[in-house]
C-alpha cells in the first residue's frame, strides 16, 4: 500500500554542471496547466495505488521552491482529499536558498509544508560560483535563518570532496554547519555524473577531481563529526538527530511504496515500477491525451524487487532482516545474499551481522559499492 506520494516540479532557473536530476530551465511555465495535469496525474496514482493515508509528502525537484504556494496548497489539499493524512504527516519541500524563495517560506508554512531541504551545497562562494550556484555564501545563510523560524524541521545539503579541497577545510566548513543547529544535513561527496557538464570539464582537463584517498578521509571525518555533535548518520550521506531522520527517504530505503507524479517521476506501488515522461511538455501531452504522464508501469519480478530491496537497504545504518526480505519474496536467503562473502566482510570489519540483521560498517560504507556487488548476486533467481 502507497504511503508517500512524490511530486516532481522539473523546472529551475539554471543548470548546476554537477546536476544529473530531470531539471529544466524554461523561460515561462503555463503554471495553469502544470496544476491541472498534476492533479490528473495525482488522480490517477490514488485510483491505481488503493493507498492507505498519506504518511509522507516531498516535493522534489528541479527547484521546487520557485513553485506558487497557492499551487502547493491546491495540490496538498487534493493529496488529502484523496488519500487523507495520517496524524503527524511529513510533508518536505526542497529549495534554493535565494531571497527570493525564502519570501515564500512563511506562505509554504501556511499552505502545509512542515519541513524543508536546502540546497545550500557550500558556505564560501568561489565554491558555490564554481558549483554553478546562483545563491552567494550570505544569501543562503539568510535564508536558512528564515527557514529555521518558519519550519519546525530544516534540512540542508553540502557538497564535499571538491576538487583541490583539504581536509582542515572541510573541516571547518562541516564545523561551521553543524553550528547551524539543524536537526538533518545531506552531506554529498562530488561525482563526476555522466551527461553533466562537470563530465564534459573532466575530459577537457579543466579540472580534475579528488583523489579516493582524499575523498575516503573526508567521508571517515563526515562520519565522525556528525557523530559526535549528535547527528549520527542514517544513511551512507544522511545525518540526522534521532526521530529527524527524513521519513519519506526512509520509504525508499526501506523498499515500501509509493506513488511519484510530475514529469520524470518514479513510483513503485503494487509489485509496479512506474516512471513518467521526462520532458515536460511530453508529460503534459500524454496527461491531456491520457489522463496521467506515464511512460512506463512495469511489473517487476519477485527477483527484481528483491534485489532492490536488499540495494536499498543496505545503504541504511539498521541495514536488512535476511529473514524478513525471505519471507517477504518468498525466496531462500541464499538466493538474497552470498553469506559466505558476508562472513568474510564481516571478518574484515567492513560488514557486520547480528542474528539476522546484516548492514554495513561505517568503514564499509566508504566502499559501498564495491561490496553491494560482492554480497548481493547480479542474478537473484526465483523458487
Amino acid at each position: 500500500m502507497a504511503r508517500a506520494l512524490y511530486i516532481h516540479w522539473p523546472f529551475c532557473l539554471a543548470k548546476c554542471p554537477y546536476c544529473d536530476f530531470n531539471s529544466h530551465v524554461r523561460e515561462r511555465v503555463d503554471i495553469a496547466g502544470m496544476e491541472a495535469a498534476m492533479l490528473a496525474d495525482m488522480r490517477f496514482e490514488h485510483a491505481a495505488s488503493h493507498g492507505e493515508p498519506l504518511e509522507s509528502i516531498f516535493f522534489g525537484g528541479g527547484t521546487p521552491s520557485l513553485m506558487p504556494p497557492a499551487l502547493v496548497g491546491r495540490l496538498l489539499a487534493e493529496a488529502e482529499r484523496l488519500w487523507g493524512f495520517a496524524e503527524g504527516i511529513e510533508i518536505t519541500l526542497e529549495g534554493n536558498p535565494s531571497s527570493v524563495e525564502a519570501a515564500n517560506y512563511a506562505v509554504l508554512a501556511d499552505a502545509g509544508i512542515n519541513r524543508v531541504s536546502l540546497g545550500l551545497q557550500a558556505l564560501d562562494n568561489e565554491t558555490l560560483r564554481f558549483l554553478g550556484r546562483l545563491h552567494d555564501a550570505r544569501e543562503g545563510l539568510d535564508a536558512l535563518e528564515i527557514a529555521q523560524r518558519q519550519f519546525a524541521r530544516v534540512s540542508f545539503d553540502l557538497i564535499y570532496a571538491r576538487p583541490g579541497q583539504s581536509l582542515a577545510s572541510w573541516r571547518a566548513e562541516l564545523e561551521r554547519a553543524l553550528a547551524y543547529g539543524t536537526g538533518h544535513l545531506s552531506l554529498y561527496q562530488l561525482t563526476i555524473e555522466p551527461g553533466t557538464r562537470f563530465e564534459t570539464m573532466v575530459r577537457k582537463h579543466e579540472f580534475t577531481p579528488l583523489d579516493e584517498d582524499a575523498c575516503a578521509d573526508m567521508f571517515a571525518l563526515t562520519r565522525e563529526m556528525t557523530a559526535a555533535a549528535g547527528l549520527p548518520a542514517y544513511e551512507i550521506s544522511n545525518h540526522a538527530r534521532p526521530g529527524e531522520e527524513s521519513r519519506h527517504n526512509r520509504v525508499y530505503w526501506r523498499y515500501q511504496d509509493y506513488c511519484g507524479i510530475g514529469p520524470g517521476a518514479h513510483g513503485r506501488r503494487g509489485g509496479m515500477a512506474t516512471v513518467r515522461h521526462r520532458k515536460p511538455e511530453n508529460w503534459l501531452s500524454a496527461v491531456t491525451a491520457s489522463g496521467h504522464g506515464l511512460s512506463e508501469a512495469r511489473e517487476l519480478s519477485r527477483s527484481e524487487q528483491a534485489s532492490e530491496a536488499m540495494l536499498m537497504g543496505l545503504r541504511l545504518d539498521e541495514g536488512v532482516d535476511l529473514d524478513a526480505m525471505a519471507q517477504r519474496f518468498a525466496m531462500p536467503r541464499e538466493a538474497l545474499c552470498d553469506e559466505a562473502k558476508a562472513r568474510f566482510y564481516v571478518g574484515q570489519g567492513l560488514l557486520w551481522q547480528r542474528g539476522s540483521q546484516l548492514g554495513v560498517t561505517t568503514q564499509g560504507m566508504a566502499l559501498l559499492d564495491g561490496l553491494l556487488g560482492e554480497v548481493v548476486p547480479a542474478d537473484l533467481v526465483e523458487t
